[in-house]
């Protein structure tokens, strides 16, 4: 059946959202994710449709307190009219207000110091371009804002930056994983970059000191380059970068 083939069972939905099968089996019989029942009470799961379930069922509650409608888009309108909450940081993926604790001490150790390899780099062959670092909205359309942790906007971008963000795909995004956010970086964002176009999409993880280079070819993310723990990533479409990764983990 055609109508089939994007369907997982509850293992690989469990694999994926590097939840346990008996959780996936609660989250269905108490209707908190969509499935599909087939012939002999087999059920079959689409992953966007449980990843926004389980987004809205997070965030429908604090949407109803700043008086937004969970069942209606949000704009980076309704976004900016968000109050400010200590703690917390907001981004909106696809029109769904996603919230999160605030980052922890390896998270912002290693930013700092990727961006200063970065900015040098850059530098070094674009001297108009720049590095950003978080917190600084950008806007990928009408409803998606996102906080990259890092990202590089290159000067032929130049259009994109406005006064109070950065309106459009930057050439690449990085994101420094936190406890809190490994699915959303993975999947969700993964998804969203790779649609809006972002060259560049790299995953960086503190606690498995880990660190990861997509790259857009064909309208697809492929893994390009890695590395983790002491070793020296060394980019294949950026000629010249060498990351040190010893640099990055350092207490």
């Amino acid at each position: 059946m055609s109508g089939e083939k994007n369907l997982i069972t509850a293992h690989e939905l469990a694999r994926a959202l590097d939840l346990s099968v008996e959780t996936i089996w609660r989250y269905t019989r108490e209707k908190k994710i969509p499935f599909v029942e087939l012939d002999g009470k087999q059920y079959r799961y689409r992953m966007n449709d449980v990843l926004k379930a389980l987004t809205v069922s997070r965030v429908g509650e604090s949407l109803a307190a700043y008086g937004q409608d969970p069942e209606k888009k949000m704009t980076y309108r309704d976004y900016c009219a968000l109050p400010e909450e200590p703690g917390y940081r907001y981004e909106v993926l696809d029109g769904i207000l996603v919230k999160d604790p605030s980052p922890n001490v390896s998270h912002q150790r290693v930013i700092p110091r990727l961006w200063q390899i970065l900015d040098d780099y850059y530098r070094s062959i674009d001297q108009e371009g720049e590095v950003f670092l978080s917190p600084l909205d950008v806007t990928l359309g009408d409803y998606t804002v996102v906080q990259p942790d890092l990202f590089y906007v290159s000067r032929q971008q130049k259009e994109i930056v406005r006064l109070e963000r950065i309106d459009g795909a930057p050439t690449l995004a990085v994101e420094v994983i936190s406890p809190s956010s490994g699915r959303k970086d993975r999947m969700k964002k993964m998804r969203i970059y790779q649609e809006a176009g972002v060259k560049h999409y790299w995953l960086v993880d503190p606690a498995e000191k880990t660190f990861e280079c997509f790259s857009l070819h064909d309208g697809l993310y492929a893994r390009i380059a890695g590395g983790m723990e002491d070793e020296v990533v060394e980019h294949p479409e950026l000629e010249g970068l060498k990351i040190e990764l010893g640099r990055l983990w350092k207490v």
